[in-house]
């Protein structure tokens, strides 16, 4: 099964995941194809197998930046976020187009296995912004109120994630997730243009400096 993975993240990084195949992985491995399918049923299974793989190296990429920072120092826990999702990004831009770019035709992750590798780091994120806003640490800037029509889906995010965070607040979130993965995004797949940019690097710090402005996180240091 190892090789199989490994092989056909291969074939993704080559050819890309509209023409990811079964076949052409087992050519690789120099068996017939009825032996692959033994242990991967199809081109589907092989591509959840990759998006659980891609879902789980990113969390542990969080989760590795996280654990070397104070857990009071909630602007320092999304920065740390903001660089392990980059790094992985740019590291891995194969990997992160499958999760994160646009959808392989006629392929559908099944939610039952994808969802909670696929939230690892939306639940970091909505768990530092739950604990700076329960520490005081979050200053909600002055803004537009939420739309009522918001309303019930907020109440819903909130059900869901077990968190207690005021409109605004969960606004300001979802915001910085968005423009966060976005900011990641144009990186990875070149939208900025070739050489737009010096340093690719810097821009992204000063970008996620912004957003815990835009979030509200205080700087304590």
């Amino acid at each position: 099964m190892a090789d199989i993975v490994r092989i056909g993240r291969e074939h993704l990084s080559s050819d890309g995941a509209a023409a990811l195949s079964l076949r052409a992985v087992a050519r690789d491995l120099g068996v017939v194809s009825s032996a692959v399918y033994r242990y991967v049923a199809s081109r589907d299974e092989l591509l959840t197998l990759l998006v659980v793989a891609g879902y789980d190296e990113l969390g542990d990429a969080v989760d590795e930046a996280l654990g070397g920072i104070d857990e009071g120092d909630f602007r320092g826990r999304l920065l740390a976020i903001g660089a392990a999702v980059r790094s992985w990004a740019v590291r891995e831009p194969a990997m992160y187009a499958l999760l994160f770019g646009s959808p392989v035709p006629g392929y559908h992750a099944p939610a039952e296995r994808t969802t909670g590798p696929g939230t690892r780091v939306i639940r970091a994120l909505v768990r530092l912004w739950t604990e700076a806003y329960a520490a005081g640490a979050m200053r909600l800037p002055d803004g537009p109120p939420v739309p009522a029509g918001l309303a019930a889906s907020f109440l819903a995010v909130r059900d869901e994630l077990g968190v207690e965070l005021p409109d605004q607040a969960l606004a300001r979130g979802v915001l910085a997730w968005a423009a966060l993965f976005g900011c990641v995004s144009f990186e990875v797949f070149g939208q900025y243009g070739a050489d737009t940019f010096g340093d690719p690097a810097a821009l992204f710090e000063h970008q996620l400096q912004v957003l815990a402005e835009t979030v509200g996180l205080v700087d304590r240091r």
